[in-house]
């Protein structure tokens, strides 16, 4: 497949801020039929980056290197530039670091701040050693607590957090890693972030055919990618949540699990954001700052996702995943 140029000028990109300030940056009606694209950003560490050998990073998920910190704010600075926003998530343990200032001018600059836990736990740990690699290391900080406690702690210890720290209430929830049926097989969990406040979830990554390492993708995965779109849709539990899910395929599942190079990820990209636009969908892309600046240093994926948008028209609008679940509720699931 030839790829069309996702690489504009500088000129380009100036051209284009009017444009995306009328269509992408607008939060959208609820009962509006545009396609809804959302660029959302986890803040933590993540394994093999900078260099494949990191792992200790799964022990302190929340220490943020400068690297990592200067791309999200540059990220933040180049959407906003567009005339959209970016939803991140941040961890609580970011807000231990000595100075959050950062973290500061992107919530000064409107976008929206989500919370992914204290620790990056795993929601649906029913056994302590499968919450966090931190806690295997260092059981005694969980010691006496249920997995379920735990994970209630972790949400609760995060806001806190953030509010302290940064001054917002979170906008929204992210689980740590994303599950095929989102929390559909846990109420409990759904009751528990309603009964924190929250009134949307982003759980769900409904899996998409497998990706072998060190092979770009095929025109068939690349379909299957494309045909799992319709599955990672918002959606209501009959609890009242609403799930707001990521869509195939993140940055950690090209670069990581297939150590695909930067092409294959904006081809995948690209048709991802397509069929949300040719459908009037959502489409959530789920990236990684820690991963991003090692793999797209150029800002290259999100540049393609803002012109896609632009290009649409009013077909589209870059918005966050509360505007999302907003008009999920308005339509009524």
């Amino acid at each position: 497949m030839t790829e069309p140029n996702v690489h504009p000028t500088r000129r380009d990109f100036l051209a284009a801020t009017l444009a995306l300030t009328a269509s992408a940056g607008a939060v959208a009606a609820p009962t509006d039929d545009r396609a809804l694209i959302a660029i959302t950003l986890d803040l933590e560490m993540s394994r093999n980056f900078p260099t494949w050998g990191d792992t200790h990073w799964d022990y302190e998920k929340g220490n943020l290197d400068d690297a990592t910190k200067r791309y999200a704010v540059e990220a933040a600075r180049r959407v906003k530039g567009l005339g959209g926003r970016i939803h991140f998530f941040a961890l609580g343990r970011t807000m231990e670091q000595e100075n959050v200032d950062w973290l500061r001018t992107i919530i000064a600059e409107g976008h929206p701040v989500g919370n992914h836990t204290y620790d990056h736990v795993n929601v649906l740990a029913t056994k302590s050693e499968d919450l966090q690699f931190r806690f295997r290391r260092a059981p005694w900080l969980i010691a006496g607590k249920t997995p379920a406690e735990v994970i209630a702690e972790n949400i609760k210890l995060a806001s806190a957090a953030i509010k302290e720290r940064v001054g917002i209430v979170p906008d929204g929830f992210r689980t740590p890693g994303g599950f095929a049926d989102g929390l559909a097989q846990r109420p409990d969990l759904q009751e528990l972030l309603k009964g924190l406040g929250y009134t949307w979830v982003s759980s769900k990554y409904p899996p998409h055919p497998g990706v072998v390492p060190d092979k770009p993708p095929t025109q068939e995965v690349l379909a299957g990618i494309r045909d799992v779109q319709s599955r990672a849709q918002p959606f209501v539990y009959p609890s009242g949540l609403v799930e707001v899910p990521m869509n195939p395929i993140s940055d950690i599942g090209a670069f990581r699990t297939g150590r695909w190079p930067l092409e294959s990820f904006l081809e995948a990209i690209r048709v991802g954001v397509t069929w949300a636009i040719e459908h009037r969908a959502v489409y959530d892309f789920l990236g990684h700052p820690s991963c991003l600046v090692v793999t797209d240093p150029e800002f290259r994926v999100i540049e393609l996702i803002c012109k896609m948008v632009r290009e649409a028209g009013d077909r589209a609008a870059i918005v966050s995943l509360g505007t999302i679940a907003q008009r999920v509720r308005a339509r009524g699931g």
